[in-house]
Formats: C-alpha cells, sequence, structure tokens
C-alpha cells in the first residue's frame, strides 16, 4: 500500500499522549503549550507529541 501525507497527517497530527498516564487525546499544539488542557483520566497537563508508527515491510 502506498503512503500518502494526507493520511499521515490524519493518523498522526494533533494527537498526543498524557505522560503520566500515557492516554490519547486529539487537541491543538497551542493548547498542550499553553497547558490549558487536562487529561481525561487522570487530570495531568503535561503532554508529548504522538510518534511516528514504524511499519516492518517483509
Amino acid at each position: 500500500m502506498a503512503k500518502f501525507k494526507e493520511a499521515e497527517q490524519r493518523k498522526i497530527k494533533g494527537i498526543f499522549v498524557c505522560k503520566r498516564c500515557k492516554a490519547k487525546q486529539r487537541t491543538s499544539p497551542i493548547k498542550v503549550v499553553l497547558k490549558s488542557v487536562k487529561c481525561r483520566s487522570c487530570g495531568g497537563k503535561s503532554f508529548r507529541a504522538l510518534r511516528k508508527i514504524k511499519v516492518s515491510g517483509k
């Protein structure tokens, strides 16, 4: 299968992971920098960007 830039952005862009409980949340990067968004499960305010998933081609 071919990789499309648009499909990759839909999967990865705007998704952040809570550093405390590893829960995923989709939000804007500006809100993460300003720490105005809270984690739904633990209430933490520190997030990191989602890593790009590498699929091995056999």
